[in-house]
């Protein structure tokens, strides 16, 4: 047997990823990792309504393709422009464009089918084999859970990048944007009884281990790629904006959240919680959470990530 073939042997089996997106910035480098880390094997992207308008979202998402080179090899389906209970809530004021003005040179398109349709149809198509990283408002996730209640079975891990278990939140004083932008259907995925439910939350785990400060755009920058361009134009915004309401530089929590599917070692800690989402009032979209032994948890979240790795893995992909 030669070298190769050993290698091959030994290689890891890339992980089947869908990942469900409202494609700006942090998450267009999440996108970028998922495309091309050789351990994610991204089967689709489902765009859902959230951080900038949604044709706005379809172009970033097309144009994310188009620099990590991966045009029409890996679908794109639309889904919710609404929140269940109908509008819509930007963070445009964070992302501006989400892609600092970048345009893409493509006309590709979307498929036909729903974005709902095609995360019900391709986890049943690979009963407990897929990892769904839902990086936006969980909007295309709730609807799929009523489509078809054996979508929660057939899903092998739904990895969220939302919340905070400190009650700090990034939209109000005590909600993240992503729970916030839809709680009733963040209510719906926590309780549906998914059997591998993490969450990647804002605080405190994305302020303190998923930040890229001023010397790290800078490393990144220095690489000299298209990506790397790409990278710094489309993070400008987000930069200034964390910088400026008081984090060290700019947060990448999608980016954790599809490290955390596909490289366990980027996970430090992890912790059973019983997870539930307010509704009403004041703290509307806030997560309230209380440790739990995993047999009465509804989910674990992950409370300190290596954020050295994630920032190395982002550099190696970037450079390339």
């Amino acid at each position: 047997m030669t070298s190769t073939a050993l290698a091959s042997e030994h290689a890891p089996v890339p992980v089947p990823l869908i990942v469900d997106t409202d494609t700006a910035s942090d998450d267009c480098f999440a996108l970028l990792l998922a495309l091309l880390d050789p351990r994610a094997d991204l089967r689709a992207i489902t765009m859902v309504q959230g951080n900038v308008g949604f044709d706005q979202q379809v172009h970033n998402a097309f144009l994310t393709l188009e620099v990590a080179g991966r045009l029409g090899e890996v679908p794109v389906y639309l889904g919710a422009r609404e929140a269940l209970g109908g509008g819509w809530v930007g963070a445009e004021d964070v992302h501006g464009d989400g892609v600092g003005g970048q345009r893409r040179t493509n006309d590709a398109t979307p498929e036909p089918e729903h974005a709902v349709d095609a995360l019900v149809r391709l986890a049943a198509a690979s009963p407990g084999e897929i990892t769904v990283v839902a990086i936006g408002p969980l909007t295309n996730l709730a609807l799929a859970i009523e489509r078809d209640p054996s979508f929660v079975s057939n899903v092998r891990e739904l990895i969220v990048m939302g919340g905070s278990l400190d009650g700090v939140g990034n939209i109000t004083p005590a909600a993240e944007y992503n729970i916030y932008a839809d709680p009733e259907a963040a209510a719906a995925v926590v309780g549906a009884g998914f059997a591998r439910l993490r969450f990647v939350t804002w605080s405190p785990v994305t302020l303190r281990d998923a930040v890229f400060d001023a010397n790290r755009v800078a490393r990144i920058e220095a690489t000299g790629t298209q990506r790397a361009a790409f990278f710094v134009r489309a993070n400008q915004a987000p930069f200034d904006f964390d910088t400026a309401h008081g984090a060290a530089g700019s947060t990448h929590p999608d980016t954790l959240s599809v490290l955390a599917a596909i490289d366990p070692a980027v996970v430090v800690e992890e912790v059973p919680f019983v997870m539930t989402v307010a509704l009403e009032g004041e703290r509307r979209g806030a997560t309230d959470v209380v440790p739990a032994n995993p047999g009465d948890a509804n989910c674990t979240a992950i409370t300190l990530a290596d954020g050295e790795l994630l920032f190395e893995t982002m550099l190696g992909i970037l450079s390339r």
